[in-house]
């Protein structure tokens, strides 16, 4: 891939049974490129052949790993689009060499398999001599001379293969989540590599249990004995999918294997922090257990550990579950918990009977779940800080002009609010919630009220999300700016939105929209919306009245930023609409500000951050940040990611040494488990993903090079920037 990583991975194989989902191979016209799409999770690769070069049909199953589309090409050599890792095995699936930045290996002639992680996963296999060659921005392949090269793709695409009902009784959400881990492809340390995890299949409430004939839980030697409680039930789901625990109810929570091993979750720190830890120890451990299987990588976390722990990993690789639990949990946690990668989500899950449809979607993302210890308050009560502060001190007020020595800045004229309503009035209609802190990268609030510092997630936002159908053409991003006096913002995100030449954007740009003229722009299908103007009680506001979305009946947004005053409302009512993800605001909000946080969106955004993890980040710079909150589904990605994984870096230091901490996020296929090597000199360790993976100190030659191998956010001196922008020897 091109960019600072050497290498990103997410998984090595995948069993037969994956879903077959839509693949696209087409030569573009008059150019020399094959270009791979996946026209679900709006990603393509791009492999170059010499002109003339034809696409024949294949059969997918003709790889050893399994494809949802192939093609043969007849040609002497592929260049690749980016840097990618390239695994090479032999015609019995043996593992050669896995090659990186700057490689340049070569095989006999003989039978190879090749393995591509890019963003759409690709295999090839070809009967030649091979060579592989790589610089600091493209990878080649290349055969000696022209013979038939097979090339396969899977999507990385995910979607549950089936439903189960279940009453409201805690016994039968027991059985339900039972079955959350017949979806895993493997039970073996493999599970976990993200792509080796399937969706666990639905949850839905009914007069009575039933699953699907054939639906069954893995074969594991592991069970939960939980209290019938939702709560127990709901905490301990993710745990259950990963083991492929069977949950029965007990008197205290507890694991328990067949071999008689017990391991207590009701320690001092109470179920959900030992619920919490039994995962993140498990998946940790299994993640260099598996350095002994299919990629026996130099990881950076067992080397660190290993003199301390005490495993013996290669034995440990063949346990059942039940063995390796028996091991792993025998390890004080103290000792590996600055290690864990920085866990995606929290979730927090009201354990009201309803939200028992929610446990799949938790449990696929690995979310630490907890359950609300407090109630929501109304808004002219709560003291939260990122509420309350606007409230009392209104807008920050800039110094008066000496000329006039007159005050010339208003709350009518400094804001994006389309009346003079009070702030006081607004919160006294809504009611908010805090949920307590955590480490995780994003919280996510699944239960009544409006979270402060968490996420507005909703049941309907990840339906919608695998409702996702694929689509034909460009990448839509769609811009309403519906006031003209803040054409700044328009112009600064018109610049950066399909700024990116290796992907097809279509952006399209709209201005004062009619009422019906917004309507139908709403209708049409948009992977974002980047709306710039005012929202009030009544709605979008246009030159000729109010727009509510609730008086809409079809909605083609997937995504979007309502960069207005009070745009919550509007928002939630996108996603009960069809929208998966959307940034909103809960205050009204200083017009300058928000030119500030909206451009350092787009950039985040266009870049392939996740919606969550790029409204994190922006907020960094800005005094309004706490004014934005996420709603639906925080881990939506609006494009696929310039460098497969995002990643930025926070810099010290001054012109002889820096200390630079290198931060990687999940996305997309690339979750909890990936692994990333830092292009960095003298780097030649691979890391877990996931949170700052290190800290690696270099000269003022090595962190140019470093940043100019890809276009990524920096934060020097606590101001955020971009590395294009830079002058590290001003530092």
């Amino acid at each position: 891939m091109k960019g600072n990583e050497r290498r990103v991975g997410s998984d090595p194989v995948a069993p037969p049974g994956t879903d077959h989902l839509q693949i696209a191979f087409d030569i573009l016209p008059d150019q020399d490129e094959i270009v791979v799409s996946d026209p679900i999770e709006r990603s393509q690769f791009a492999l170059s052949a010499p002109k003339g070069v034809r696409l024949r049909q294949a059969d997918p199953d003709a790889f050893r790993f399994p494809a949802d589309e192939a093609v043969t090409v007849r040609t002497d050599r592929l260049d690749l689009e980016t840097v990618v890792s390239v695994c090479v095995r032999d015609g019995d699936g043996e593992m050669l060499a896995q090659a990186e930045h700057f490689a340049d290996q070569t095989f006999p002639a003989g039978t190879y398999s090749v393995e591509l992680f890019a963003p759409i996963k690709l295999y090839l296999r070809v009967t030649s001599p091979l060579r592989v060659v790589s610089n600091a921005t493209k990878t080649s392949l290349e055969f000696g001379e022209e013979t038939d090269v097979l090339v396969g793709a899977r999507s990385h695409h995910k979607r549950p293969a089936a439903t189960v009902r279940t009453t409201d009784r805690p016994r039968d959400a027991m059985e339900a989540v039972s079955l959350l881990g017949s979806a895993l492809k493997t039970t073996s340390v493999e599970r976990s590599y993200p792509t080796l995890r399937g969706h666990p299949p639905l949850i839905e409430r009914g007069d009575r249990f039933a699953a699907p004939e054939g639906l069954e839980r893995p074969e594991t030697d592991v069970t939960l004995e939980l209290p019938e409680t939702r709560r127990h039930v709901y905490v301990a789901a993710p745990l259950a999918y990963y083991l492929g625990a069977g949950v029965v109810p007990g008197s205290t929570p507890r694991i328990v294997t067949d071999e008689g091993f017990v391991h207590e979750l009701d320690g001092p720190r109470g179920f959900e922090r030992s619920v919490e830890r039994a995962l993140k120890q498990t998946f940790f451990l299994d993640c260099l257990t598996r350095t002994e299987g299919y990629y026996e990588v130099d990881l950076h976390e067992r080397r660190t550990l290993e003199p301390e722990l005490g495993l013996d990993f290669a034995d440990l690789y063949d346990r059942s579950i039940g063995g390796q639990l028996a091991a792993y949990l025998d390890v004080p946690y103290e000792r590996i918990e600055a290690h864990v990668p920085e866990w995606k989500l929290t979730a927090h899950v009201a354990p009201t009977a309803s939200n028992v449809e929610l446990l799949p979607f938790v449990a696929n993302d690995l979310a630490v779940v907890m359950t609300p210890q407090t109630e929501p308050t109304s808004g002219s009560a709560i003291q939260s800080n990122a509420v309350s502060e606007f409230v009392r001190r209104g807008p920050p007020q800039p110094p008066t002009p000496a000329s006039t020595g007159e005050d010339t800045f208003t709350r009518s004229a400094s804001t994006r609010s389309a009346d003079t309503r009070s702030q006081e009035a607004a919160h006294s209609q809504r009611a908010y919630v805090q949920p307590a802190e955590t480490d995780s990268l994003e919280q996510a609030w699944l239960g009544p009220g409006i979270p402060i510092g968490a996420s507005k997630a909703s049941l309907q936002a990840y339906r919608n999300r695998l409702a996702r159908a694929p689509i034909e053409g460009d990448i839509g991003l769609t811009v309403i700016c519906n006031d003209p006096k803040m054409a700044e913002e328009r112009d600064a995100v018109e610049s950066v939105y399909g700024s990116r030449e290796e992907l097809p954007f279509e952006v399209r740009t709209h201005y004062q929209l009619t009422v019906e003229e917004l309507r139908s722009v709403l209708k049409e299908k948009t992977e974002f919306l980047h709306y710039i103007g005012h929202i009030d009680e009544d709605g979008f506001q246009c030159p000729d009245g109010a727009l509510d979305v609730e008086t809409i009946d079809e909605l083609g947004v997937d995504s979007f930023l309502l960069n207005a005053c009070q745009s919550y409302e509007q928002g939630m009512e996108l996603i009960e609409r069809g929208a998966i993800a959307g940034i909103v605001t809960l205050n009204d909000v200083v017009n300058s500000g928000a030119v500030d946080i909206g451009r350092s969106l787009a950039r985040l955004l266009n870049y392939g951050f996740p919606i969550r993890i790029s409204l994190e980040i922006a907020k960094r710079d800005s005094y309004i940040g706490s004014d934005y909150i996420v709603v639906g589904d925080g881990s939506f990605c609006v494009t696929q990611v310039q460098a497969v994984l995002p990643n930025m870096c926070e810099i010290r230091g001054d012109t002889q040494k820096f200390d630079v901490d290198y931060r990687t996020y999940p996305a997309a296929a690339y979750e909890l488990g990936s692994l990333v090597v830092p292009y960095i000199p003298g780097n030649e360790s691979y890391y877990l993903s996931s949170g700052t993976v290190d800290t690696f100190t270099l000269t003022e030659a090595e962190l140019s090079e470093f940043l100019s191998m890809e276009n990524i956010p920096v934060v020097v001196n606590n101001s955020l920037v971009w590395s294009d922008d830079l002058d590290v020897s001003r530092i």
